[in-house]
């Protein structure tokens, strides 16, 4: 494939940069072979000539496509080059947020100088037993690799972690020791994962300090060798040190600190035990303040200081050793404050009762004298002389210095050595990992002897990691069978022996250190002389005489020599070493004691400890030799040895490699330097690996799996049958150069840039189908749109032509219609005109004649009233003159007429005197007098009645007059009050007139006031107004007010309520949180037991088994032999506080189960009848066939009587031990029962008195018999002679024996009778002397009595037949009646239907009731007399059955053929209990629990069979009130469930079982306790079973603490089956095909997610969930439990799948989220076939389902992420995040999530309160109820079969 192939428009390439290292840019135009400038476009905009190296010509690197950017491993990448690893790391570091990255068989881990939750337990979980490849890179990926191949290969691994200072080393190599100590535990109780956890702190705080580069920077390397056993459990450890830096203890540089232990003790000097250290603050020390940095940011001292003690407490080292170590610490940092004071030039003094001196010498226990003299001084030794001499200042210092170092040297090595010997196991180590934590390679400005050491050993470990590289590509090209062609590497072996073969840098400096003057300038002549010019590798500087050069596998490092020699030498004074070995503190001298052994010397680079598996050193001659030889080595010799050492250990075990890049020199989070991260790229290895690998075939591809992506590339015709062929074919056409690719047995190699080159031909026809699919569909768009378009300008044009013809019309309507309206108005003009005028004129006509009328008005009125004035004028005057002639008129008549009158008088008075005038009067009288008479008597009358007239009218006229009386003095009063009225009226008048003046006064007055009212009056007003302004204004806020109140009074109620359901989901969340508290508890206690077990069995096998080793047995193989005892005090008087159900009012419904019993009694007892008839039918035939016989028959043996006397003392035997057991029993009543049973009135009392009297009569009866029989016997026994016998009653006998019902016995007993009978004189032959005779007699009568009482028997039985027949009829009649209530019913209205039927069937229900109940009473009682009588008549007829015995003759019975009788066998009533002897109890627990196969009985009979028998049991022993009984049947059943569950705990079956079972026990023990709460739901019958001795509440409780643990177990085997189909089903395997497709693969492989044999599917998941769901439907499992395992099915299912999904990059697309929600679907559609919606497993799959969508749904804009944080509620936000940031597109045409866009989403989510963990807890289990669930099986129906096994037992 040529370049210009490559190099098109538009690609791609990586140009060098001086600030970015590389730059990315676009090709302008196509590249042709020869042009030397490509033309570029950068990605910020400019464009930019690339001249090519004329030289090489190398084109630039070209850039891989999208869909690989951000690649989980390096190596997938189809280009391999520098630009495209550090593109792809950024990626992943910045916009992934993700730090760790394959490269090959490298991890690359970068610091992310922040806290990341990826550490936890749950992600632990998640990586254990994970393929490599399968997960997103991780150091728990690495340490799962390790552990497995360890398991696997049964070889020894190491983990090599290396990187510069603050790389993250030292955390890397903690999460991988964490990470094996989670996974495998210890096989001891020690907690040894813990002590080897406990390590890290303490070698943290002794050998960490601050760097300018690192808060925690590790100042030595160390490799830990973390020990298993044959389990592969960690039993131990060893740690092995190399290189401390001791300089610190003495030095630091700017801004860095000391070893952290010394501030961690200054934090906590005022501890009361650190007093005695004489502490302060870290400034006072010159050893702690010279780095001017003592603390460190968000770190405490103190707390630290806590942790370390705690770690040195864990791991075995005392308090008075803990004290020892602070003192030594104190003493160092003591003796760094001794100051000396000069002499002169060569001596020196320090000043007398020195502090720190003297605080130094306290603490170290030695003696202030000597150790001042010689601090000053030193020995010098000669062959025959020693010299004492003085030093000088600097010296003196130096001296002190080297001091501290040794002392901290040795300490350092003391303690390694204590944590090993705490770490070291006694049980034999049978493999181990190690954990190398050691120094990257390092170049500083100025580099020293440190890091010359530092370099060599990254030198040794390079070259491993390249020979190892190198070999596993070999490796995979043999296995796929390639032609393997030698891949060139750089090999590093000439700088090595640059370094370290014969004189080489290290032999020429030990050479120097061993001359009397070697200096470091000496020492570099002589490097100069012997590598300069022969080496290419060393190089001397151009301006310096005293420094070197050497070019490392990395980079070229200038070392200066200064130091070197005295570096190496590490000398200190032996006379001070020996004041210290002198310290009466005893722990300093074991600090020196490696000196005389000489196994350690001088320098921390050893622990001091042989390692495990480790052989040691062979001695040498002898022991005196060996510690001067040993005292001369050099540091660089000692190192050079344990680095020697290291390898070979490397070597022998399987390298894993961890590579940790530091971004950037500021410890600033997720910030990527691209010019620090390459040169520790290059530095690391990385770059070589891929060099390595981009050398030969770095991509791979699956047949399948290149068949599944290119697809898309291939013909119909070009696919095959086989997949392997079908690839070669396309591959020969699409790739022309054959040295591009191979075909191996199972993979395709291709070289580096082929994978890219596909991906371009399968992105280029992908575009070219999508071109022509949006041709296509747009030229249809089109289409449809022109069509749409012509359609709409048609109907446009019809609209707007019609529109315009009624536009038109319009428009001539319009115009006829304007000219009937000017013709309208024209008219209405002028008419109005005309009325205009016409009006006017009317006005003016009508004004005028007004005018003109009122005129003559005034004329008329004027004339009219002076005629009225004349006429008035004229009347006064006619008035007044009349009046004055009538006057006069009157006033003459009045004296005329007194005139006459006066002379009329005188006449009359002279008449009157004289005679003449009387007798003229009497003339004519007496007539009249006599008339008079008359009319005096009717007058008298008439008076009378006048008088009474005249008295009414009396009583009127003296009312009358007292009214005018009173109202004369009335109106003489009112004429009183009328004259004072007119005084009062002239005297008012006067005062009218004041007042007529005050009135003026008044009304002027008034006038103001008025005018001040009105002022006033305007003034209220305005105050009126404002003040109803205001007060509308109060009103509005009143309005505004209450309106508040009532939101807020409504906000209140919502928040109360609110605040009510969370306060009681909380409380449900609590309750929950405790639950499961409890029942983790339960799962511990489990756990412990058995651990308990196990370490019995070991002990056993360890007493018994006298080999040595450990043998791997299985954990179940003592589970027959552990067993924990359950026992518990039933205390009956205690209320029980564990009973959670509220017992409710016992309601008595209507039992119709009751009429069908008694009509169902009814036909069998008519069948009965019938049977009974036939049956006597029967025998009596039998007798007629038997008598014709009888006479045939020969006689009586004589051994028949003494038979028949056995049978007689049997009887005798047998009445002594019931009348004893009658005493007993009547003892028993009177002594041992309580009183209100024992009463006279009692039921109980009632009940036993009837039995006493029964028994007492069956006893009289008996004995009379007895003694009847015994006479008989005795005659004859006298007369006893050869003659015919009876009929063989010994076989009928026989038959009675064997006839269980009492009834049988009844029939059988009367065929006999009739058998019996015979003629009169048959009978009297029987013997001469008759007593065969009376005995007949006697058994006849004895015949009759039975018979009668049986006869009186079926005729009360044809009663209650006849009494239920009626009652038959009665309820047809009723069931008429209640038709015809009905029908009345339907014709009401609704109302009044449904209250009329109420009431009519509670009436009915009522009166059934009543009845029933009656009928019940009378029934039962009636059963108890005949069950009493029945039991009295068969011990009659057993009785009389013996005496028939001595007739009959055993040869009659052998001669006599007996025709077999069919007697039908009444069902016994059963009481629902089981009966079993003690001793048989080890049997039912072996056949019921240990032996039963859950199979068998699940299939073949009732769900929960065995529970039900063993309560039969335990209420048979409740009956019996044996409490060892029952406290031994339930310990052994709890015992043995729990054998069954450890012996095959595995087995889902079996568990399911036994929880089903467990549970139906405990609804069994509550359903029958006699506790209210739980006999609601129980019938009478039900009822009548209660337990009544034992109260087993505690028992209950027990049976339920085993019932959650067996849900556990049975949670954890579900689990372990279901958990390597859920990751394979719901996330690899493709249920939609082709809808994803697979990616290019790096060295890790990962599953595919193409089906292939053996591998998991969604159809595999849910035909295990269908084979679980009928297993436990099968058991019997209770409903709710049923949900409650699916609940946590679903949640298992759920959590695996979207924890993978989080730790899984290449499952993070929009394919795979489609995947994910049809499987989803499945799983729904399964939960509604199986009724199973509501039990809450379909909301356990929401985080799932949420995960889905956010990968479907869009990611762009601010409505995007606004939609996202509304839907994914269920996702915690670090969830979220991590999907978001895990999005990875599979093809082209997808796009990533921008950075900024998480951003967003993360401050739309930051308020939210939400767990900050990542991944769900897939171990959590639910807590789980059990709902109280009562059974309807009535016990005493329950049939044991025979396949069970226990015949042993009965029922009762």
């Amino acid at each position: 494939m040529a370049a210009s192939e490559l190099y098109t428009k538009f690609a791609r390439v990586w140009i060098p940069d001086p600030e970015e290292v590389w730059k990315s840019a676009e090709l302008l135009k196509d590249y042709k072979p020869g042009d030397k400038v490509l033309l570029l476009h950068l990605e910020e905009g400019k464009d930019l000539e690339y001249r090519l190296d004329p030289k090489t010509k190398e084109l630039p690197h070209l850039r891989n496509p999208d869909i690989l950017v951000g690649e989980n491993d390096l190596t997938a990448l189809s280009y391999l080059h520098e630009p495209a690893v550090l593109h792809n790391l950024r990626v992943r570091f910045i916009d992934s947020k993700l730090i760790y990255t394959y490269c090959g068989i490298v991890l690359v881990a970068i610091n992310p100088y922040e806290q990341l939750p990826i550490y936890g337990e749950d992600i632990i979980n998640a990586y254990s037993g994970q393929n490599m490849g399968d997960m997103d890179p991780h150091i728990f990926a690495v340490a799962e690799e390790a552990y497995k191949q360890m398991a696997r290969d049964e070889r020894n691994q190491s983990i090599i972690v290396s990187g510069e200072s603050g790389a993250g080393k030292t955390v890397s190599a903690k999460y991988a020791m964490r990470y094996f100590a989670t996974v495998s535990g210890s096989a001891s109780e020690a907690n040894v994962e813990e002590k080897v956890l406990a390590s890290n702190p303490i070698m943290e705080s002794i050998g960490n300090a601050k760097t300018t580069r690192n808060d925690n920077s590790s100042r030595f390397g160390k490799y830990i060798e973390i020990g298993f056993d044959k389990r592969y459990r960690i039993i131990g450890a060893n740690m092995r040190t190399y290189l401390l830096e001791k300089s610190r203890v003495v030095f630091q540089a700017e801004e860095e600190r000391n070893y952290h232990i010394f501030y961690q003790l200054c934090a906590s000097a005022k501890l009361p035990e650190f007093k005695m250290l004489r502490l302060g603050n870290a400034n006072m020390f010159h050893y702690t303040k010279q780095g001017g940095s003592p603390v460190i940011e968000g770190v405490d001292d103190a707390k630290e200081m806590a942790h370390t003690r705690q770690a040195c407490t864990l791991l075995g080292i005392s308090e008075s050793y803990q004290m020892g170590i602070f003192r030594i610490l104190a003493g160092i940092l003591h003796l760094g404050n001794v100051g000396f004071t000069s002499r002169d030039s060569d001596s020196c003094t320090i000043p007398p009762k020195h502090e720190p001196l003297s605080i130094f010498c306290d603490l170290m226990g030695v003696d202030y004298e000597e150790m001042c003299h010689w601090l000053c001084h030193r020995k010098l030794a000669t062959a025959t002389e020693t010299y004492i001499k003085p030093i000088s200042k600097l010296q003196a210092t130096n001296a002190r210095d080297a001091l501290a170092k040794h002392i901290y040297a040795k300490l350092f090595n003391w303690i390694v050595a204590h944590v090993n010997r705490a770490l070291h196991s006694a049980v034999k180590q049978h493999s181990f990992i190690g954990v190398l934590d050691i120094y990257g390679f390092e170049t500083f400005e100025i580099n020293s002897f440190e890091q010359f050491c530092i370099n060599y050993a990254n030198e040794k470990l390079q070259q491993q990691f390249n020979m190892h590289v190198f070999k596993l590509e070999q490796e995979e090209y043999m296995k796929e069978q390639i032609p393997w062609t030698l891949i060139d590497f750089y090999d590093n072996q000439p700088c090595i022996n640059l370094i370290e073969s014969k004189l080489g840098i290290l032999d020429l400096l030990d050479e120097e250190c061993k001359m009397p003057k070697g200096t470091d300038d000496t020492w570099a002549q002589k490097l100069y002389n012997t590598h300069m010019n022969k080496c290419a590798l060393f190089e001397k500087p151009r301006l310096s005489n005293k420094a070197f050069i050497i070019q490392h596998f990395a980079d070229k490092v200038e070392y200066q020599c200064e130091g070197f020699l005295e570096k190496n030498k590490d000398t200190v004074f032996e006379e001070q070493i020996k004041v210290l070995k002198s310290s009466k503190f005893k722990m300093l001298p074991e600090l020196f004691q490696d000196d005389e052994k000489a196994i350690s010397p001088t320098s921390a680079i050893s622990s001091g400890r042989t390692p495990l598996t480790r052989t040691p050193a062979k001695p040498t001659k002898g022991r005196a030799a060996q510690t001067a030889k040993e005292h001369k080595k050099t540091v660089g010799h000692q190192f050079r040895n344990s680095l020697h050492l290291l390898m070979e250990t490397l070597n022998a075990t399987t390298p894993h490699y961890v590579r940790c890049i530091k971004p950037n020199d500021f410890k600033f989070p997720f910030t990527f330097d691209e010019k620090r991260a390459v040169q520790q790229l290059r530095a690391c290895g990385v770059l070589e690996t891929i060099r390595i690998s981009a050398a030969g075939f770095p991509s791979r591809w699956t047949y399948q799996e290149f068949f599944s992506r290119y697809r898309v590339l291939m013909k119909q015709k070009d696919v095959l049958g086989d997949r392997k062929q079908t690839c070669k074919n396309v591959l020969e056409k699409l790739i022309l150069d054959k040295d591009k690719y191979q075909f191996g047995k199972t993979k395709i190699f291709f070289r580096a840039g082929q994978v890219a080159y596909l991906e371009k031909l399968r992105a280029d026809k992908l575009r070219a189908a999508c071109i022509r699919i949006q041709k296509t569909i747009r030229g249809w768009l089109l289409r449809k749109k022109y069509l749409r378009m012509r359609k709409a300008a048609i109907a446009v044009q019809r609209y707007v032509r019609g529109y315009q013809a009624r536009c038109y019309a319009k428009f001539l309507r319009r115009t006829k219609a304007a000219t009937i309206i000017q013709k309208y108005w024209r008219m209405y003009v002028a008419h109005k005109k005309y009325k205009i005028k016409r009006a006017a004129t009317i006005v003016l006509q009508s004004y005028l004649r007004g005018y003109l009328a009122r005129n003559r008005y005034r004329k008329i009125f004027r004339e009219h009233k002076a005629v009225i004035i004349q006429k008035w004028v004229r009347g006064w005057l006619a008035r007044t003159y009349y009046k004055r002639s009538m006057h006069a008129i009157i006033y003459l008549q009045c004296c005329f007429r007194r005139m006459m009158a006066k002379r009329e008088l005188k006449k009359l008075k002279i008449e009157a005197r004289s005679v003449e005038r009387y007798k003229k009067l009497h003339i004519g009288m007496e007539n009249k007098i006599m008339q008079l008479q008359r009319k005096v008597d009717e007058q008298n009358k008439d008076y009378k009645c006048l008088m009474e007239k005249l008295t009414s009218l009396e009583g009127i006229y003296n009312s009358e007059t007292e009214k005018l009386r009173s109202d004369l003095e009335r109106l003489q009063l009112s004429e009183e009050e009328a004259k004072t009225a007119t005084g009062r009226v002239l005297s008012l008048q006067e005062e009218i007139a004041k007042l007529r003046k005050v009135l003026e006064q008044t009304q002027s007055e008034k006038k103001s006031i008025e005018e001040r009212a009105d002022r006033y009056k305007q003034e209220t007003e305005q105050l009126v107004s404002v003040l109803k302004e205001e007060n509308t204004l109060l009103k509005q806020e009143k309005e505004a007010l209450n309106h508040l109140i009532v939101e807020q009074a409504k906000e209140m109620t919502e928040t109360m309520e609110k605040k009510l359901v969370e306060e009681t989901k909380q409380l449900e969340l609590d309750l929950n949180d405790e639950r499961l508290r409890y029942q983790n508890l339960l799962n511990e206690f489990s756990r412990l037991e058995e651990r308990y077990d196990d370490l019995k069995e070991e002990m056993t096998l360890m007493v018994n088994v006298p080999k040595p080793g450990h043998k791997r047995t299985d954990s179940t193989h003592s589970s027959n032999e552990s067993e924990y005892t359950f026992s518990s005090e039933i205390a009956e008087t205690e209320d029980i506080s564990l009973r959670t159900e509220e017992p409710s009012e016992k309601k008595v419904p209507l039992d119709m189960s009751l009429f069908l019993k008694l009509q169902k009694r009814v036909t069998e007892l008519e069948q009965e009848k019938q049977v009974m008839q036939d049956e006597l039918d029967r025998k009596e035939e039998q007798v007629l066939r038997s008598k014709a016989k009888e006479e045939e028959r020969p006689q009586i043996r004589g051994a028949e009587l003494e038979y028949e006397s056995l049978k007689r003392q049997e009887l005798e035997s047998e009445n002594k031990k019931l009348k004893n057991e009658l005493n007993e029993l009547r003892k028993a009543l009177s002594e041992k029962s309580a009183p209100e049973v024992t009463a006279p009135g009692a039921p109980a009392y009632r009940v036993l008195m009837e039995q006493l009297t029964s028994v007492s009569e069956e006893l009289d009866v008996r004995k009379e018999e007895v003694l009847i029989l015994r006479s008989q016997l005795v005659s004859q026994k006298e007369a006893i002679q050869p003659k015919n016998t009876m009929t063989d009653s010994t076989i009928l006998l026989e038959d009675v024996q064997k006839m269980k019902d009492k009834g049988e016995i009844a029939q059988a007993y009367i065929g006999l009778k009739e058998t019996n009978r015979s003629p009169a004189m048959d009978c009297h032959e029987l013997n001469e002397d008759g007593e065969l005779w009376l005995v007949y007699e006697g058994l006849k009568q004895a015949n009759r009595l039975l018979e009668s009482q049986l006869q009186s028997q079926k005729r009360s039985h044809e009663n209650e037949a006849e009494a239920l027949r009626g009652e038959i009829q009665s309820l047809k009649e009723e069931n008429n009646r209640q038709q015809q209530l009905l029908a009345q019913n339907l014709q009401l209205p609704p109302e009044a239907r449904i209250e009329a039927s109420l009431q009519h069937e509670i009436t009915r229900l009522t009166n059934e009731n009543l009845d029933l109940m009656e009928q019940l009473e009378k029934q039962d009682k009636t059963v108890r007399k005949l069950k009493k009588q029945l039991k009295v008549f068969a011990k009659k007829i057993g009785e009389l059955e013996v005496g028939q015995m001595e007739n009959i003759s055993p040869g009659q019975i052998i001669d006599e053929p007996i025709r077999p009788v069919n007697i039908p066998r009444k069902e016994k009533d059963f009481q629902g209990m089981l009966e079993y002897k003690k001793e048989d109890e080890q049997k039912l627990v072996k056949n019921l629990i240990l032996e039963l196969k859950p199979r068998g009985v699940a299939v073949n009979l009732i769900p929960g069979l065995p529970a039900y028998i063993l309560f039969m049991c335990v209420r048979h022993a409740d009956y019996l009130n044996d409490d060892q009984k029952v406290r031994s049947l339930l310990t052994s059943t709890i015992n043995s469930i729990k054998k069954v569950l450890k012996k095959r705990g595995d087995d889902f079956e079996t568990v399911s079982f036994w929880l089903s079972n467990t549970c139906r026990f405990l609804h069994c023990l509550k359903q029958y306790s006699g506790e209210e709460g739980f006999m609601k739901h129980n019938t009478a019958r039900q009822n009548e079973h209660c337990l009544t001795n034992f109260d087993l509440a505690e028992y209950r409780q027990v049976l339920s603490d085993l019932a959650i643990q067996i849900y556990q177990q049975l949670v954890r085997v579900l689990e372990n089956i279901l958990q390597p189909m859920i990751v394979s089903g719901m996330l690899e395997h493709e249920t939609i095909q082709g809808v994803s497709g697979v990616k290019p693969t790096g060295l890790r492989k990962r599953t595919s997610s193409i089906a292939d044999e053996g591998t998991y599917t969604l159809d595999s998941i849910l035909r295990q969930l269908n084979s679980f769901h009928s297993v436990m439907c099968q058991h019997g499992m209770d409903p709710e439990l049923i949900k409650q395992v699916v609940k946590q099915m679903f949640y298992i299912v759920g959590a695996v799948t979207l924890n993978n999904l989080l730790l899984r990059k290449d499952m993070c697309s929009w394919s795979k989220g489609m995947q994910i929600r049809y499987n989803v679907s499945q799983l729904e559609e399964w939960l509604r076939d199986k009724n199973l919606m509501n039990s809450g497993a379909k909301e356990t799959l929401e985080p799932l389902i949420q995960a889905a969508q956010l990968l479907q749904v869009k990611k762009k804009t601010d409505d995007d992420a606004e939609a996202i944080c509304s839907m994914c509620n269920a996702l915690t936000t670090a969830q979220i995040v991590k999907v978001l940031n895990l999005y990875t597109p599979v093809n082209e045409f997808e796009e990533r999530v921008s950075v900024s866009f998480i951003r967003t989403i993360q401050l739309r989510l930051r308020d939210r309160k939400d767990s900050p963990q990542l991944l769900m807890d897939a171990k959590h289990i639910f807590p789980v109820t059990f709902p109280f669930n009562p059974s309807s099986l009535a016990l005493e129906t329950i049939q044991i079969p025979a396949s069970l096994g226990l015949g042993f037992i009965a029922r009762v």
